[in-house]
């Protein structure tokens, strides 16, 4: 199950990055953390910003309010979601790795 914690800020969650992927798409979960591949490289914030789009395309949200607040520079990154509750969110990743 993917650990969605609510902060005054929005809903955060983990993710594992797997870049230069062949294809943008979900890889399940795996202690916790959303698996995300990712076809961008890993070079100048490109797989942080297909990162960013990829799950705003997916959650239904607005770009600007997805933010990586830990974990710019790693695989495991923490993603927090401005106006989503937990309980919300938690329903849409958990169809999202199971898809």
């Amino acid at each position: 199950m993917i650990l969605v914690r609510d902060t005054p800020q929005g809903a955060t969650f983990g993710v594992r990055i797997h870049p230069r992927a062949k294809r943008d798409a979900f890889a399940g979960e795996h202690d916790g953390l959303l698996k995300v591949n990712l076809s961008a490289p890993p070079v100048e914030g490109k797989a942080n910003e297909a990162c960013i789009a990829f799950l705003a395309g997916a959650l239904d949200a607005r770009r600007s309010s997805i933010t990586i607040v830990a974990g710019a520079t790693s695989r495991q990154k923490v993603i927090r979601v401005s106006g989503a509750t937990a309980d919300d969110l938690r329903a849409k990743l958990q169809a999202l790795s199971q898809a």
